[in-house]
């Protein structure tokens, strides 16, 4: 089968190979994967600035869609012919998180999508909504999974909160989309203003460009008559939390997901503290998660966003693109393409 893999860090080292076709064991399903998708993770992971320590030769890419092709011995929950994803954790299948539910990821802990086949435990798949095209599912698991989590895990978003989103990556696009379903009011920055334009089509209530404004959390300040937002999807890491910490309520919350703009940050603690600010971590999420969001997305026949698919053999060029930083919505990469 084909397959990309790294055998050392560095994007010029992503190279296809031919590996032997997987077999299933008991308690497993073979996939044949049709799509995946590429999260800001993936190129970290590939440039070995999330994991160090990774072990190779691995094969990258945490989300995938695809058709089961062969159940295992006591495999009860799918069947050969069956439309499915990945789950990003395989190890965390409901309730909070733990140090051993957030081992186990795809594309880093274990191999990943980004090859004709894979095998996976019957607890590690999941049947996605009956709407979406491979190439739409395969932004599920991660992307839509986290924002999923930080609106209505982390925050319990209500129909009339006020929600901040950065940027136009898969996350951001995801938190406005679930936000619109639950009749929340969403903000945005960006650099570009076609893209918050773009956005604005899917719901967005006003856009921002940083980069004229970059003390956004005035702007986000005078939207919300002084209160500031309920919350506040934090994709940018060290080069946003400062505007996101004056941008939020007192009492609010802000999402810590992402780290595009750098890890490392001063906190001011007594603002933590007096303005009592919520802040959470968000790792993807649970089994279960998923499956109530599949299930909202199915009810609402919502559509994720692709912004571009790359066929497999220009998966390098996939990961360029996402290095530009210029899309809207989720990159994916279809294995049913260019073969």
């Amino acid at each position: 089968m084909r397959a990309f893999q790294i055998s050392q860090f560095g994007l010029e080292n992503l190279r296809q190979v031919d590996l032997p076709t997987p077999s299933c064991g008991p308690g497993t399903v073979l996939i044949r994967v049709h799509a995946t998708s590429l999260n800001y993770r993936d190129l970290l992971m590939v440039r070995g600035h999330y994991d160090p320590k990774l072990q190779m030769p691995r094969i990258p890419l945490s989300d995938g869609a695809g058709e089961v092709v062969e159940v295992g011995t006591g495999v009860t929950r799918f069947k050969p012919g069956d439309r499915v994803v990945g789950l990003f954790l395989q190890h965390w299948q409901d309730g909070g998180p733990s140090q051993a539910k957030s081992r186990g990821g795809l594309g880093g802990d274990l191999d990943g999508m980004l090859a004709d086949y894979i095998v996976l435990p019957e607890n590690g798949v999941t049947h996605f909504p009956a709407h979406l095209s491979y190439e739409e599912a395969a932004t599920l698991p991660c992307a839509a999974l986290t924002a999923w989590n930080a609106l209505f895990h982390a925050a319990a978003t209500k129909p009339g909160d006020t929600i901040v989103i950065q940027g136009t990556g898969g996350v951001s696009i995801f938190a406005l989309q679930f936000a619109k379903l639950v009749g929340a009011r969403v903000l945005g920055t960006s650099s570009s203003d076609e893209k918050l334009q773009q956005a604005k089509t899917l719901g967005l209530d006003e856009g921002l460009n940083y980069k004229n404004n970059p003390e956004w959390s005035s702007w986000v300040k005078k939207q919300t008559d002084g209160e500031g937002a309920d919350l506040i999807v934090e994709v940018g890491g060290s080069g946003t939390l400062k505007e996101s910490m004056k941008a939020v309520r007192v009492g609010g919350t802000i999402a810590q997901i992402g780290i595009l703009s750098g890890v490392e940050e001063t906190l001011a603690i007594t603002s933590v503290l007096m303005r009592q600010i919520r802040l959470i971590g968000i790792y993807v999420g649970s089994h279960a998660m998923m499956q109530a969001m599949n299930r909202a997305i199915a009810q609402s026949q919502l559509k994720p966003v692709v912004g571009k698919v790359f066929p497999i053999l220009k998966t390098v060029e996939a990961y360029r693109y996402l290095e530009q930083g210029q899309h809207f919505g989720k990159i994916v990469v279809s294995l049913d393409t260019g073969k």
